[in-house]
């Protein structure tokens, strides 16, 4: 976005780059890559983020790109560490709807079928937003606008019922500034001031079940903006309109610091009878100094007992919208930041020495890394080969299941022997089950496409 807000921190770019915990395992809609890091089979690392915050009664998740699930250090860290996702810009209104009733989901699934495997929840952002809207919404009269919002509205959240925990129904329309107005955009300017109720009702006819939020940034403390979101929220429950939720964004500096106020001012709004959500955490820093501003969020969100959880706007410093501010958890190699110990010990997890998930032999003892890549593709069909490598130590024994899109089957299988329930294949080794640490070796796959053009999601390596 263009604008720079007066506190110095620019407003999120989101450049291109489902929640409830899902049990279901991905059959459909799969991403193009993936690699996955167990340590010892468990899909979460003892003392994960996850895990901490869920034992307090939050969920602690992160904001993700489909575009780099195929990396496996990317992967495993977010599969060790997060019971949440928010994908970063693949719901968004250019990404799903480019041109007028034509939808597009392939990259928001991706993310959604990856968080359901690892049992994790889902945020949904965003669905009204004045940025990265495609031209033909902004070239709308009013009438065809309202049609066009609703629609978009209908279509998006009906493509995910049962998915979503939380949506950002309607996201960053108030200025920021002394003024508390409105922001100028296609829905402010020519459906008015009602276009937030509307679409928050419309957003309730579609599904009763999600929580419906309003996303802001520079709404932190109390300020002339936050006191206009907070009229709005006021205003909406004593009238009955469905809001349930609201995102504070909370990206901090230097020239905008955590605020004195922080924790005061979430309270303010949960004791209007909303939950209240960090949505996009990121602190820039490093150290100590990082670290306890950190402790900061993390405290004042357990301080309120309507704060629901908390998500950080990347799970590495290496693609983060900022980078050169070093402002997640975990650095360009994944390696835990002290601001990652601060974080856990704020939520009262241990790390116990376990693994990040990150790193290159993928943990502890007895881990095994499996990353997929496609080596050959025809018309009707591909060869995918999965390279299984030993952790810190060597294994006896891997397990790799690997999950096929319907209508996709496996016609052949080499260096492995494999079992097949419905669209999940389970693959073991023929003669190469015995690694020494660091150690890999690979198996591969002949499968008929049948019209599916998507990539298998491989699931967690498990050793013995």
């Amino acid at each position: 976005m263009a604008q720079i807000p007066p506190s110095g921190v620019p407003a999120r770019p989101h450049l291109p780059a489902r929640t409830g915990r899902a049990l279901t395992f991905v059959t459909a809609g799969v991403l193009a890559a993936a690699g996955v890091v167990a340590l010892a089979g468990n899909a979460q690392a003892a003392g994960a983020l996850g895990d901490a915050a869920a034992a307090k009664g939050r969920y602690f998740g992160t904001a993700v790109a489909a575009n780099h699930l195929g990396e496996a250090a990317y992967a495993s860290t977010l599969d060790a560490q997060f019971d949440s996702v928010t994908p970063e810009n693949e719901m968004k209104w250019d990404a799903v709807e480019s041109s007028r009733g034509s939808f597009s989901f392939s990259a928001a699934d991706q993310i959604v079928s990856h968080a359901q495997s690892k049992g994790m929840k889902v945020r949904g952002h965003t669905l009204v937003w004045h940025s990265q809207l495609p031209g033909w919404v902004s070239g709308l009269g009013a009438t065809d606008l309202r049609s066009a919002m609703n629609n978009h509205i209908t279509q998006v959240m009906t493509h995910y019922k049962g998915d979503i925990h939380s949506w950002d129904v309607v996201n960053e329309a108030y200025q920021d500034g002394s003024s508390g107005a409105r922001r100028s955009s296609p829905f402010q300017d020519k459906l008015g001031d009602g276009f937030i109720e509307e679409a928050f009702r419309t957003a309730r006819t579609v599904d009763a079940d999600a929580k419906l939020c309003y996303n802001d940034y520079n709404t932190d403390g109390q300020n002339a903006k936050s006191n206009a979101v907070y009229d709005m929220v006021k205003d909406f429950r004593q009238r009955g309109v469905p809001i349930d939720c609201v995102g504070f964004q909370s990206h901090f500096n230097s020239n905008s610091p955590v605020p004195s106020d922080y924790q005061a001012n979430l309270q303010r709004f949960a004791d209007l009878g909303v939950d209240v959500q960090i949505t996009e955490l990121d602190i820039e820093g490093s150290g100590s100094a990082q670290a306890a501003d950190y402790t900061k969020v993390v405290n004042a969100c357990l301080a309120v007992t309507r704060c629901t959880g908390m998500t950080v706007w990347g799970v590495t410093d290496k693609y983060s919208w900022r980078s050169s501010g070093t402002p997640l958890l975990f650095d360009g190699d994944y390696d835990k930041k002290p601001a990652y110990d601060a974080v856990l010990a704020a939520l009262g997890g241990s790390d116990g020495g376990g693994d990040d998930g990150g790193g290159e032999d993928g943990g502890g003892t007895g881990a095994c890394t499996a990353t997929y890549a496609q080596t050959s593709t025809w018309n009707g069909g591909y060869n995918g080969q999965v390279t299984v490598k030993a952790g810190g130590s060597g294994i006896a024994a891997w397990t790799v299941p690997v999950t096929l899109p319907s209508p996709q089957k496996v016609s052949a299988v080499w260096n492995a022997t494999s079992t097949t329930s419905g669209e999940v294949m389970t693959v073991k080794p023929a003669w190469n089950g015995t690694l020494a640490a660091g150690a890999s070796t690979s198996f591969g796959f002949t499968v008929t496409t049948n019209g599916s053009t998507s990539a298998p999601v491989v699931g967690t390596c498990t050793s013995s």
